[in-house]
């Protein structure tokens, strides 16, 4: 894990807006638009749905995140990474794009395989495409 338990109080002071769909969330920098997908407790740890949030609003604040907490998919498209999320039993993904005004959170899910599957790839392509068309 990338945070100190001691951070775990650090929930309270987070929206749940943060973490789950519905639209536009912004109380930092650039808002999270959730095209698909949420961070809840669980499947998520408490201690992970916090990793998470702190990893987001990093981003909001417009910090370059590299690895091992994000790395580039290019696989997916430009400005396309994904948040490494280590929980106490399982490997989770969020994938993102990050666009001048926005941060697009394209899916959440759990990584089974060395690889992204493809079909989680093709998924947030479709995604894409269609956020992109009027």
């Amino acid at each position: 894990m990338f945070l100190d338990t001691n951070l775990i109080e650090a929930i309270d002071n987070m929206s749940d807006s943060t973490y789950s769909m519905g639209g536009l969330t912004r109380r930092y920098g650039k808002p999270l638009r959730w095209l698909h997908g949420e961070i809840q407790t669980p499947p998520f740890t408490q201690l992970a749905r916090v990793e998470a949030g702190l990893l987001l609003r990093r981003l909001q604040d417009g910090e370059t995140l590299g690895l091992p907490a994000s790395r580039p998919m290019a696989s997916v498209g430009a400005r396309c990474h994904e948040l490494r999320i280590r929980d106490a039993t399982h490997n989770w993904r969020i994938m993102y794009r990050i666009d001048s005004d926005v941060i697009l959170i394209l899916e959440v899910f759990q990584k089974r395989t060395r690889q992204t599957p493809l079909s989680i790839i093709q998924v947030c392509k479709a995604r894409l495409r269609s956020y992109e068309s009027p």
